[in-house]
């Protein structure tokens, strides 16, 4: 049966230019972005408005916001943007063989446990590339520093970004040494960490995480205290491992050691559900072939999850 698809002449125009602005909250930035002049920018939105019929911004002399419409506009608007642009590097990516470096940045505990099966696979498969893994704790922008994509536990990823599931859903838990646990009463309430050491973790902002939990329905913060603080977390699982206190990490990183009897589960009815962990990268960016290569090799995988998300869904907290 044929269609007819009717376009209206220049129904994108200032989209790319609209779209740019809201994310930067800012025209001079987003002329930045788009290499033009913030008058540019400013006569493509005016423009933009004037088509639609209604203000899509509130600008005021030290601020840019979305107005109602801008807010509708966009949510509507960004998702068709980037299927364009996704269909349009499909499009020019057809018959090209991923190369070049891919550049990833992770947590330290996830290497051994997820990522280095995965890169040797990928590697094996894709001999013409190079993968560079960047192992930190820190939460790096991808886009400022050059990354081509980042893995992350789902609460940590920014909800601009687009989202691969990696792993199931899993407990926080809070893991001791058989040592320990008899030098000390086995906490079996929250509030029993009071007399307990807790090996804590140091955020990269600085500040020292709270233990999480939950109490029937109810999230619970607790400030812990103990002797060590560190900033990753197979540093907190080793010191666990040695007896100098209680640790609170994720399940599969302890899973291991529990196994093997050198940690043992506490307060597991009160452990929170952390959403996953998840490979991201810029939602906005063209999509290069060895970024496409990687993001296929992962949902193709056996016993990976693989779904992808985007960051409009809210599907990863």
């Amino acid at each position: 049966m044929k269609q007819n698809f009717t376009v209206r002449q220049g129904a994108l125009d200032g989209v790319e230019t609209f779209l740019s602005v809201a994310h930067h909250r800012s025209f001079r930035k987003a002329a930045a972005r788009l290499g033009v002049t913030p008058s540019a920018v400013s006569q493509a939105v005016r423009t933009l408005e004037a088509r639609i019929g209604a203000a899509l911004f509130i600008r005021t002399t030290r601020s840019v916001s979305l107005s109602e419409a801008g807010e509708r506009f966009h949510a509507r608007a960004r998702p068709a943007f980037e299927e364009l642009v996704a269909a349009s590097e499909v499009a020019r990516g057809l018959g090209q063989r991923p190369a070049g470096l891919l550049r990833l940045t992770v947590p330290r505990a996830v290497v051994p446990i997820l990522l280095e099966p995965l890169i040797a696979s990928f590697c094996q498969a894709w001999p013409d590339l190079e993968v560079e893994i960047a192992a930190s704790a820190d939460l790096v922008d991808i886009a400022a520093e050059g990354f081509d994509a980042g893995i992350r536990l789902g609460q940590f990823i920014e909800a601009d970004m687009i989202a691969v599931r990696l792993t199931p859903s899993f407990p926080v838990a809070v893991v001791g040494s058989p040592d320990y646990l008899r030098r000390r009463q086995r906490p079996e309430l929250i509030d029993d960490l009071r007399r307990h050491a807790c090996l804590r973790m140091r955020r990269s902002n600085g500040s020292v995480a709270p233990w999480s939990f939950v109490d029937g329905n109810e999230a619970v913060e607790v400030v812990v205290s103990g002797p060590l603080i560190a900033n990753d977390m197979p540093t907190l699982l080793g010191a666990a491992v040695q007896g100098l206190g209680l640790a609170q990490v994720p399940a599969p990183i302890a899973a291991g050691a529990v196994e093997a009897g050198k940690l043992v589960r506490v307060l597991e009815p009160f452990a929170p559900m952390a959403p996953g962990v998840f490979l991201y990268y810029p939602g906005h960016r063209q999509m290069t072939p060895k970024l496409r290569a990687f993001i296929d090799h992962v949902k193709s995988r056996p016993g990976g999850a693989g779904k992808t998300r985007s960051g409009t869904d809210d599907q990863r907290t």
